[in-house]
């Protein structure tokens, strides 16, 4: 086993340094995993850029990236689910396991949760990864390496529904086509959604989600997609534009103009889910309407046991994750990715690094 290993280390706005650190050692019930593929994640490229979202803020050198699939090479003591040569893909959060949220089965609002690249916590653009064996989860023949680091992003994608709470029937919006845009829009439609209207200002986005299920796609460029959704709804269900809307928004995007627009295109007595993270905390609503029309604002934190049934799905072929993947950059060049992912909306929609060619 090698003593040194490669890693990708934010060190400042717009500076990533290839960095030489010692391999860790596994301690009780970790294992030590060597990083195959690392997903390009939008926090990721919100702290290369800014150096912060919201209150999570880099104040010293940090390892990015939080989408990770890799092989177990070595295991601590009292290990007992993996043996050196298992591949896995990692959760990159765990918790305390002993808080009331870790009991009742919510431990993404765990208060010591250790989630990878969020400051001051290291991520996975490293050779190699230690992490507690009950955070990774083994992968399927028919799985590769890509799909394993698609787990996170699924999660997020799953756990919007479940917080929406998206039954059979139901219309959704899902405003923004990234990643997580796509995935939720596969989530809704296997949750049983008939009507899954996607918004967009990229064409090639919007292509993809009409290819993965969109009902209607909505190109927001000339800031109309609140008027067509109700315009769509009413026409639907033969209501006044006024009062239509769809059962659930989710906001994806991470922006303050798609979050306003998603509280406004939920119906009276529907649900609004924050899914994406504004870079700035503070942002103004139209609370008056969203109370008037007695609108179920609800937050989401990560997710929670989401990995088996991402697993399962991808497996399956209920979700498609590999057509997502887009361009493939080597750890080397971990910094181009970044800039890749960021500047090349049009084309990229997941970015990966290949740690291991």
């Amino acid at each position: 086993m090698q003593e040194t290993m490669k890693c990708a280390v934010l060190h400042g706005i717009e500076e990533v340094r290839i960095e030489e650190r010692p391999v860790p050692k596994p301690g009780p019930h970790e294992v030590l995993v060597r990083i195959h593929r690392v997903g390009v994640c939008g926090s990721d490229v919100h702290y290369y850029r800014q150096g912060r979202i919201g209150d999570f803020v880099v104040r010293a050198p940090m390892v990015l990236g939080h989408e990770s699939a890799g092989v177990v090479v070595a295991t601590g003591e009292g290990v007992t689910r993996f043996v050196s040569g298992d591949r896995v893909a990692i959760e990159p959060g765990y918790t305390c396991g002993k808080c009331r949220y870790c009991r009742s089965g919510h431990y993404n609002l765990c208060s010591d949760v250790v989630f990878m690249a969020t400051p001051p916590v290291d991520g996975a653009m490293a050779e190699y990864v230690v992490w507690p064996e009950d955070f990774a989860f083994a992968l399927p023949e028919n799985m590769s390496f890509d799909d394993g680091a698609m787990m996170e992003p699924l999660s997020v994608g799953l756990w919007a529904v479940e917080r929406g709470q998206v039954r059979p029937g139901h219309s959704v919006a899902v405003f923004g086509c990234g990643p997580i845009g796509l995935l939720t829009l596969q989530a809704a439609r296997i949750a049983g959604a008939t009507t899954i209207i996607c918004i967009d200002v990229e064409p090639s986005r919007l292509a993809r989600a009409e290819r993965l299920g969109a009902t209607l796609t909505i190109n927001d460029t000339d800031g109309t997609a609140l008027e067509q959704i109700r315009a769509h709804m009413a026409n639907a269900l033969g209501e006044a534009p006024s009062r239509a809307g769809v059962d659930v928004a989710f906001e994806t995007a991470g922006s303050v103009p798609t979050t306003r627009n998603a509280l406004a295109a939920a119906r009276p007595g529907g649900v609004a889910v924050l899914t994406g993270l504004p870079s700035r905390p503070m942002v103004e609503l139209d609370i008056v309407s969203a109370a008037s029309k007695e609108i179920d604002i609800r937050g989401q934190f990560r997710y929670a046991n989401r990995y088996p049934p991402a697993i399962a799905l991808t497996s399956a072929g209920r979700i498609d994750v590999a057509s997502l993947v887009t361009h493939h950059f080597p750890l080397a060049a971990a910094e181009e990715a970044l800039r890749f992912a960021d500047e090349h909306k049009e084309s990229a929609i997941k970015v990966m690094v290949d740690v291991v060619a």
